[in-house]
């Protein structure tokens, strides 16, 4: 369910659960734990999900009651995917939603389709976001707009995200993951150490 094509040095990983949402479950997560750590070689990485509605909507319904939703899985993947020394892109096919957020969040840009819908309802069910995740969401949309995520639950549209900063360039489907192989050419052209002594200067 998490499928990795590599393509010279780009690598892609896709969310393949289309018939659930592209929901999450513990395995999902630690093989992306796995996936993302053993991507240190890869001179960039797009994160995707399958079909053209979801990118994720977080954690599985089933696995989530039974504790997925606090496990620390989800701040294990997201942090293995913000370590890496390489471009990361999350070409977002769909709406983002619940733990999902993290490990978008950590990527370095955003691209987002049209229809998507944006929304982390952690204080409507009852949960805290992942740890590192308010403060990556402040860093990108400010406090008031991260509290209106947070604590308000408000759902975003693509534009809202765009206009706040949450996403960097919205595409059309069928563009998608070419604008977001088009934003890896300078990374997988240069030289790794370069690039990653950049990606280090900003903050």
């Amino acid at each position: 369910m998490i499928d990795v094509a590599d393509e010279g040095g780009l690598r892609i990983v896709t969310l393949n659960r289309p018939h659930k949402a592209n929901s999450l479950t513990a395995d999902m997560l630690t093989e992306l734990v796995r996936v993302f750590a053993e991507s240190q070689s890869a001179r960039a990485l797009i994160l995707t999900g399958a079909g053209d509605k979801v990118f994720s909507a977080g954690a599985d319904l089933e696995e989530a009651h039974a504790g997925l939703a606090t496990s620390p899985l989800w701040e294990q993947a997201s942090s293995a995917l913000a370590a890496l020394p390489c471009l990361s892109i999350a070409a977002l096919n769909g709406t983002l939603a619940g733990g999902a957020f993290g490990m978008a969040l950590a990527c370095d840009i955003r691209l987002s389709t049209p229809a998507a819908s944006f929304f982390y309802p952690v204080a409507k069910l009852g949960f805290l976001p992942q740890p590192s995740d308010p403060a990556r969401l402040t860093a990108l949309i400010g406090p008031s707009r991260a509290k209106l995520i947070l604590l308000a639950s408000e759902k975003l549209s693509a534009p809202e995200a765009l206009s706040f900063g949450l996403v960097d360039r919205i595409c059309p489907p069928e563009t998608l993951l070419p604008s977001a192989r088009a934003l890896c050419a300078t990374s997988l052209a240069g030289a790794p150490a370069n690039l990653h002594a950049i990606k280090t200067m900003i903050p």
